[in-house]
């Protein structure tokens, strides 16, 4: 039955992750594990969330871990358990939470046995396969998918024809395309069509436009690699949790080079 308690719009401090006094409306979003802070944010402002039966539109807001949060009507609530997933995900399956047109989703490899809200840090383009994470710890997600975090991504990449004698030097020198710098942090050629390519920004279909630019297409394009996480003994379609120290060591990458 719906109460009619109505959010707290006070200033009250944020209660970290203990479901503990009020926090802001975004924060209770990460940890339920609908979103990131960001992503929460953008839900909010759309009018997709509801406190106690009412719209919420204005940011800032704080509610109770005993709030009734309702996101598309859908209630949501602040999980216990946090889950830290590495996927490898094989070709032909989107990284979205749904898709109108019915398309596979990486998500739906993780098994029933993750009972947890999580969703993917970061994206693989549809056709490229490799490893992805997931997670309902929307501060983790922030950190690991911004910028400055600069974490590594190591992807193989097989071309249709051979690459051309200067695509590492231009690609690591960085190449505009439709007024957008690609660059990558490092490339080595590993045979006639085959290479092996770091970014750590990672922009939308980067290496496949580099790629086109070249007139060339990507064969198979797999990231083999996040930050020190390998694919090595994690077979295509299969995922893993993180270990606590595997955790702590990606959140240490992430803050690296931040003041």
């Amino acid at each position: 039955m719906m109460n009619n308690k109505s959010p707290s719009p006070g200033p009250a401090p944020d209660s970290g992750g203990s479901g503990r006094g009020p926090m802001r409306l975004q924060l209770f979003l990460a940890r339920a594990g609908v979103a990131s802070r960001r992503a929460s944010e953008e839900l909010i402002t759309a009018g997709r969330v509801s406190v106690n039966g009412a719209v919420v539109s204005v940011l800032g807001t704080k509610v109770e871990a005993s709030d009734e949060v309702c996101l598309d009507g859908n209630r949501v609530r602040i999980q216990e358990r946090l889950r830290y997933i590495l996927l490898h995900k094989p070709a032909g399956y989107l990284c979205s939470m749904s898709d109108p047109e019915g398309r596979p989703l990486a998500v739906d490899l993780l098994p029933d046995a993750v009972t947890e809200r999580v969703y993917n840090i970061g994206r693989l383009d549809q056709w490229s396969s490799g490893l992805i994470l997931f997670t309902n710890d929307g501060d983790f997600a922030a950190l690991l998918g911004h910028p400055s975090g600069r974490i590594e991504k190591e992807y193989e990449v097989v071309a249709d024809l051979p690459l051309p004698r200067d695509f590492a030097t231009r690609f690591r020198s960085g190449i505009v395309i439709e007024g957008q710098r690609y660059r990558a942090l490092r490339v080595e050629p590993t045979g006639p069509t085959t290479a092996s390519v770091v970014l750590v920004e990672g922009r939308n279909r980067e290496i496949r436009r580099v790629l086109e630019a070249f007139g060339l297409r990507a064969l198979s394009l797999c990231r083999i690699r996040i930050g020190f996480l390998t694919v090595a003994g994690l077979p295509v379609g299969t995922f893993r949790d993180l270990t606590p120290f595997e955790i702590e060591r990606l959140r240490a990458e992430a803050l690296r080079d931040r003041g």
